[in-house]
Parts: structure tokens; C-alpha cells; sequence
């Protein structure tokens, strides 16, 4: 369950964009500071959680946590321009001021997994809710067995925080990367990110777990490799993206089966919506 909020989550605190770093393609890493140092929560943000975005005349859109919020005071937001909100963010400057709600939703379940082998498996700019994730393991390094980190994306232009593996190489993670196009100069992976679990061998899927984020077609056909590869149901976890209006399990709009993405998830247990991912346009 996701820490509650000590203030009213409803009220929205102003933010100032200290910087914009462009990532990859309709992608940047927006970063935040409070206006009124007051305003940061008492609870920090857990890997995996995620803020409420507002921008006023606009409108507001929840965006994942990219950044270390245990260790640093700045708020970074990994973010894809793709409607209206995020739209109205890509046409920001330094210096600008935002609103932030949060932290909101449950948490990648770190402790869960302390003494097992642990498997990541993103897509896409599903990376960025785990970042915070992998900067965390490799503080905790000694407490995991393998820890590897599978990353697929279209092209390697679309390869988030590329800047950022050979660090996570040395901190001992083991990560590797393929992509569904090659360019030229690409000399790596080539395929799906599934291949990658396929062909993984330095694990014990005995009591080791697996998280996965992206798009939803490569999370369901990453867990039937999982699955395959003989991890147990209970010690997978998804990251869902549903439409989230309120954070707050409010207005409905994110509901899924006895679940509301925004309360009990982002990050939910596999065999407790397994029954729920199967039904189509739910």
C-alpha cells in the first residue's frame, strides 16, 4: 500500500522547472524544485510512485517519478509529449512554474525481493519509472543476488539514459539493451526485449522475482516468458498506465476489476490482476 499524503491531496503545490534535458525523440527529463520548501512531502516518494503534473488553462496528467526522491530534494519527470498537457510542458522554459500533487500509488516492492535474484524488464520510456528503482538496488547492492536490467526500445535514438549504463554496469547491475530497428553504427541486440529473458542465464528462478513497465502487449508477453523460464506468479509485478484523473481512487476513470490503477497500482502484483489483463478493453 502507497504511504498516505500528510496534506489535503487535493491541494496542488507550486513547482519551478530548474531544468530540461531532451532524452531521446518527444522525450525530456523535466526537473523541479518547490517554490516553497514547505511544500515537500514528509513521506518521500518510493520508486515507482507518481506525481500529478498541473498545468494551469490546460489541465493535469499524472507522469512517474524518474528521480531519487529519498536522496535529493528536486522532483524529476521523465516525459513523453503526447497530448495537450504534456504538450503545454514541452513548450516550457527554465524558470517556469507548474502545479504537483503527489506522491501518489504503491511502489516497486523492494524489500519483497531482499536475498533473491531480481529481473527488470522495461520498454520504451517504460525505463523511467525504474530508474529511481535501479539507483536504489545499486545503494542496496549487497542485499540482492542477480540483479539484471533488460531494456528494449524501437531504435537506439529511443535507448532512455544511455549516459547512465555504464554506471549501473559498475554498481552491478547487469543490463542489457536490444532494440526492434538497427541503425548502422548499431553493433548491439537486435528483437524484442523477451529474447533477452529467453536467453538469460545467470539466475535462479527459484524465489527470484521480476518487475516489469512499458507498453502493455510487451509486459503480458514478457510474464508468459517469465512464466516459461519458471517464475512463480506472486513474485512478478506490472506497472500499469490507465487513464488517471484524481490519484486519489475518486472519479473512476482508471477503475480496473475491483482495482483503481491509481490507488492499488500503479505497481500491482501479477496474479492478482492476472484474470483482469486478459479481458480485453477493460
Amino acid at each position: 500500500m502507497s504511504e498516505p499524503a500528510y496534506r489535503n491531496p487535493w491541494h496542488t503545490q507550486a513547482a519551478v522547472v530548474t531544468a530540461i534535458r531532451a532524452e531521446t525523440p518527444g522525450v525530456a527529463t523535466f526537473e523541479l524544485a518547490w517554490v516553497d520548501a514547505k511544500s515537500k512531502p514528509r513521506v518521500p516518494a518510493k520508486p515507482g510512485q507518481f506525481n500529478m503534473l498541473y498545468m494551469p488553462g490546460v489541465g493535469e496528467t499524472a507522469i512517474s517519478l524518474s528521480g531519487d526522491a529519498l536522496h535529493s530534494d528536486l522532483l524529476l519527470h521523465t516525459i513523453r509529449k503526447v497530448g495537450n498537457v504534456t504538450g503545454a510542458m514541452f513548450r516550457l522554459s527554465v524558470g517556469a512554474t507548474l502545479g504537483v500533487r503527489g506522491p501518489f500509488g504503491s511502489a516497486w516492492p523492494i524489500d519483497e525481493c531482499v536475498g533473491a535474484d531480481l529481473v527488470l524488464v522495461c520498454g520504451g520510456i517504460g525505463l523511467a519509472p525504474m530508474r529511481s528503482l535501479v539507483n536504489q538496488l545499486i545503494r542496496r547492492r549487497s542485499e540482492f543476488g542477480e540483479v539484471h536490467l533488460l531494456i528494449g526500445a524501437r531504435t537506439p535514438r529511443d535507448l532512455l539514459y544511455r549516459n547512465e549504463y555504464s554506471r549501473w554496469k559498475a554498481g552491478g547491475i547487469n543490463v542489457q539493451t536490444t532494440v526492434d530497428r538497427a541503425e548502422s553504427t548499431w553493433t548491439g541486440n537486435i528483437g524484442v526485449v523477451t529474447l533477452l529473458l529467453e536467453r538469460l542465464n545467470r539466475f535462479k528462478p527459484a524465489g527470484a522475482s521480476l518487475m516489469t513497465c512499458g507498453p502493455e502487449v510487451m509486459m503480458m508477453y514478457t510474464i508468459q516468458m517469465a512464466i516459461s523460464r519458471g517464475f512463480e506468479r506472486r513474485r512478478m509485478w506490472v506497472s500499469l498506465e490507465r487513464n488517471m484523473n484524481c490519484a486519489v481512487g475518486t472519479c473512476g476513470h482508471c477503475q480496473f476489476g475491483p482495482h483503481f490503477v491509481c490507488k492499488d497500482g500503479p505497481v500491482l502484483r501479477f496474479d492478482l490482476i492476472e484474470a483482469l489483463l486478459e479481458v480485453k478493453d477493460l
